[in-house]
């Protein structure tokens, strides 16, 4: 289950094209792999995120990806932050990660989440839905892929997808862990407390007690010992020696977006560095601390800014470490 994990939630970088893309990023995996990150991920989309880029910016196919990185790294678990279940069937989807495990040696991790990205499907032919029909595609979905993960051969008839006595052989090699991705109250951490092993929150600090609470009172009612579940906070960082390199290296990082911190005013400054967490060791090391003390297991991180220096990565292991370890 993930306490420490590190994204990778970009692949465009200055001067370098598709021939060095991979080498650039095993090289991130490989530094995260070797700074004490228990699980590394990267997200499951074709197009980037608006708060990331445009939609033309490089994306690689998430499976194709983490299969190639197993060869790049020995301990780290390797996860989609998050599937989207709109994109795969559920069984094709319990046999790419099953392979991914043996890969791997053993070190598959599913993230899956109902799916969201809507420009991303409407562009790409894979059907949107309803908030309503993504949800039940979700729970169809796991329905299937946990017993077939556990060597099972379910059957399964559902509004979305079924499955005949579903045959997955060869088994993983570990027993896989599941992640739901989401903070949604009512239906994503009620999916947390019944199906999977841990929860990634993607919620203001001041949203988690709430959530939290949410989650409890779901294994409550479904009499699962929250105990045994795993939640970790999600946050972009920017960490550096110093603050003021911290500062330069958003700032260079944000103009490649088209905005110049240095030109802005106090308060959009104060709105847009009020989304990262940055700075020094010192002040990344508060920032977990909080983390921490909402009783949060862990912390899940990405470096959009400075990832493909990895001094950066293993600076942000080494405080990770420290907090969470």
């Amino acid at each position: 289950m993930t306490r420490i994990g590190y994204q990778i939630p970009n692949f465009t970088y200055p001067g370098v094209g598709p021939a060095e893309l991979f080498n650039a990023i095993a090289k991130q995996a490989a530094a995260a792999d070797r700074s004490g990150f228990d699980t590394i991920m990267v997200m499951d989309h074709f197009y980037q995120l608006p708060m990331l880029g445009e939609p033309s910016n490089y994306m690689l196919e998430c499976y194709s990806t983490l299969a190639a990185l197993a060869q790049h790294t020995t301990k780290a678990r390797l996860a989609a932050l998050v599937t989207g279940n709109t994109y795969r069937n559920p069984a094709l989807l319990a046999k790419t990660i099953t392979t991914l495990d043996i890969v791997s040696g053993g070190r598959a991790q599913l993230g899956i989440g109902a799916g969201w990205f809507e420009l991303e499907h409407d562009s790409l032919g894979f059907e949107f839905g309803t908030f309503t029909d993504r949800f039940e595609k979700l729970e169809e979905a796991l329905q299937i892929i946990l017993p077939m993960l556990r060597d099972e051969r379910p059957t399964f008839s559902g509004k979305h997808y079924s499955v005949d006595s579903a045959i997955n052989q060869p088994p993983p090699i570990s027993r896989i862990p599941v992640m739901v991705g989401g903070s949604g109250e009512k239906k994503t951490l009620r999916m947390v407390a019944q199906y999977a092993d841990s929860a990634n929150f993607t919620c203001g600090l001041d949203e988690v007690p709430r959530k939290m609470d949410a989650l409890a009172a779901h294994c409550e009612r479904l009499g699962r010992d929250r105990n045994e579940i795993a939640v970790s906070k999600m946050g972009f960082c920017v960490i550096a020696p110093t603050v003021d390199q911290a500062y330069q290296e958003a700032k260079s990082y944000m103009l490649g977006m088209g905005i110049d911190l240095d030109a802005v005013d106090d308060a959009t400054r104060e709105m847009i560095l009020g989304q990262v967490w940055w700075g020094g060791s010192e002040e990344i090391e508060e920032w977990f601390v909080k983390v921490k003390d909402l009783g949060l297991d862990g912390v899940t991180v990405s470096l959009p800014a400075n990832g493909t220096i990895p001094e950066r990565i293993e600076q942000l292991g080494e405080v990770a470490t420290k907090v969470f370890g």
